[in-house]
């Protein structure tokens, strides 16, 4: 409880912590009302998950969570502080779970923030242009938006296990992108085999299935795909434990 209380006390202290916060939902918001503006208008009837079409916002807001995430470890290290940090707390996997429950706890209230704001916001501007919209009360609606902030949390340990194990912010901001944009993006230049495998199974696209209503023949159902990004999320988290133990401060 001591180490939660401190760590809760260095991430609530910070004022990047709440900047990173207010332009995230800000960010977030707009994108997902500006992306479901832009669905309605090419409104067919054809497949149209306008829950999906709200949830735009991840795009912007797995970023910031992440990085949000690598900050709340390399901070440290940038700083000089984590050496006086691992002689309060000897047990480095003690002071990993800590920083791990603080960070999880705040970005699943900030993404359940992000995805709720996002969807009403979005229906809203759907229901405005007189296109069907979704209500909280239809099958995998609530599910969705809920997954935003299960999605977004995940996310958020994710870019903590990347700082462990990279110790720089630079390096694992970079890999962090790389795994959310640049690869995903790179994907579709592959042979059809293998873009399709990429976007089925790789980690963040399988995650992302937790926000969607609807399901397309052959691709994975939600908490499958979640699952897939929790073990991701999970190695990641192991390899920055195991290099906070080995490695000196």
């Amino acid at each position: 409880m001591n180490l939660l209380r401190s760590e809760w006390t260095k991430f609530r202290s910070l004022r990047s912590t709440w900047l990173t916060a207010a332009m995230t939902v800000l960010l977030g918001v707009g994108i997902g009302a500006l992306a479901s503006g832009t669905a309605a208008r090419t409104y067919t009837g054809e497949d149209w998950d306008p829950t999906a079409s709200s949830m735009t916002s991840l795009v912007v807001a797995q970023l910031a969570i992440g990085v949000l995430g690598v900050l709340v470890i390399t901070s440290e290290y940038a700083t000089g502080t984590m050496q006086p940090s691992l002689t309060a707390a000897p047990r480095r996997g003690r002071l990993l779970a800590a920083k791990a429950t603080v960070l999880a706890g705040a970005a699943l209230v900030l993404g359940q923030l992000i995805g709720f704001a996002s969807f009403f916001t979005g229906q809203a501007v759907i229901a405005g242009m007189d296109v069907p919209h979704a209500t909280l009360g239809e099958p995998g609606v609530l599910r969705a938006v809920v997954g935003c902030g299960l999605y977004l949390a995940a996310i958020g340990l994710l870019g903590l296990g990347l700082g462990a194990a990279s110790r720089s912010t630079a390096g694992a901001i970079g890999a962090l992108v790389s795994i959310t944009w640049v690869i995903r993006a790179l994907s579709s230049a592959l042979p059809e085999s293998w873009s399709n495998w990429m976007d089925r199974y790789w980690p963040t696209t399988a995650g992302e299935r937790i926000t969607a209503v609807l399901r397309a023949p052959g691709e994975l159902g939600p908490w499958a795909g979640y699952s897939i990004l929790c073990a991701f999320v999970a190695a990641v988290g192991a390899a920055g434990y195991a290099v906070l133990r080995t490695r000196d401060a």
